[in-house]
């Protein structure tokens, strides 16, 4: 893209900045004054650089398809980690192998800000980041790493199960229900009624934006400073409808352990809010509790279509990005998905 036409701030899309605003730099970059672009040539552009990331790629230990780099914050210069440097941020450039691909960092990157800004979800800190070519890339602060060095305990969902490539079949990430997830909050959080509730907006959330990725490796616990654990901030969230012919769930068994489905789900294929509220009853959420948790993601949210209006995808996305989030709110509401509901 045009670097010089930048009107929203890549980091919280707030409007009137051609770079990033003083809210992301607080809270993306410790209040330092880093640059919107980033010091190297796309690696597809220069050997030189592509060499560079090569290297780098064989140290990061964070699990994925997608291409992952290690970086960090030297003064305002975000750099490639050299060997023995612990990187406090993580770089996800264009993949390779799906539709659309180059629309894959501008979609994370507004899929992350709708739900932390809209839906007040705890998600890692995150922007948008070019190289010099106007490329885009998607940028993450580590929230495993520690201030003063050193970093927090983190087992994923995976682990937590006992499901490794090992004892399981290659698919072993996807091999579960949410339900059965929930249940290991119970099991591994002693202050799980209060975690479970973010667990329970987080997989609405996921089903609402399309995130077909949602698997067992995409959730975490997190040590807390007191040692204790609680759900990490959200990650990888992603329209993944965009790039893929995904189902509604990533996890095989769907929402529930068993074959529950509400009349709604039986009648069009999809899950509907009373499907989500047995969910919720079933990983202990309260039943009023559920109904104050499903609210937001039930109403409309004029300002999550502002999100999608100044974000980077293009306009043919946004427009696909919108219908998509329409359609699964219909399901939500037990609505016919093209049929008109209240507010839309």
């Amino acid at each position: 893209m045009n670097l010089d036409e930048l009107k929203y701030c890549p980091g919280t899309l707030a409007e009137g900045f051609n770079t990033y605003s003083q809210s992301c730099l607080r809270n993306m970059f410790n209040g330092k004054k880093v640059n919107h672009v980033l010091p190297y040539e796309q690696p597809h552009q220069s050997e030189e650089v592509a060499e560079q990331f090569m290297e780098n790629r064989k140290r990061i230990s964070i699990s994925g398809v997608q291409e992952k780099l290690s970086f960090l914050l030297e003064k305002n210069q975000l750099r490639l980690t050299n060997e023995g440097e612990q990187g406090t941020y993580i770089l996800k450039p264009i993949p390779r192998d799906l539709k659309k691909v180059d629309q894959v960092p501008a979609n994370e990157h507004l899929t992350m800000q709708i739900a932390k800004q809209v839906y007040k979800i705890n998600t890692a800190e995150n922007a948008l980041i070019f190289f010099k070519n106007g490329a885009p890339a998607y940028l993450t602060k580590r929230f495993d790493v520690k201030k003063e060095g050193g970093k927090w305990g983190e087992e994923d969902f995976a682990t937590l199960a006992g499901k490794t490539k090992d004892n399981a079949t290659a698919n072993f990430k996807y091999e579960y229900s949410y339900e059965e997830a929930g249940m290991l909050i119970q099991q591994y959080v002693p202050a799980w009624r209060v975690e479970i509730e973010k667990y329970f907006s987080l997989v609405v959330f996921n089903f609402l934006y399309s995130n077909g990725d949602a698997h067992l490796k995409n959730f975490s616990l997190l040590e807390s400073s007191k040692g204790d654990y609680l759900l990490s901030p959200a990650y990888d969230l992603l329209n993944t409808k965009l790039h893929v012919d995904d189902t509604d769930f990533a996890l095989d068994k769907g929402l529930f352990s068993d074959d529950f489905k509400s009349v709604q789900f039986k009648k069009n294929g999809h899950p509907s809010q009373n499907d989500f509220t047995e969910f919720g009853k079933r990983i202990g959420v309260t039943e009023t509790r559920i109904e104050k948790l499903l609210s937001p993601f039930l109403e409309k949210q004029p300002f999550m279509e502002t999100l999608v209006s100044r974000s980077f995808l293009s306009d043919a996305n946004k427009r696909e990005y919108l219908l998509g989030y329409n359609t699964k709110r219909n399901y939500l509401l037990g609505a016919h998905p093209f049929s008109r509901v209240p507010g839309l």
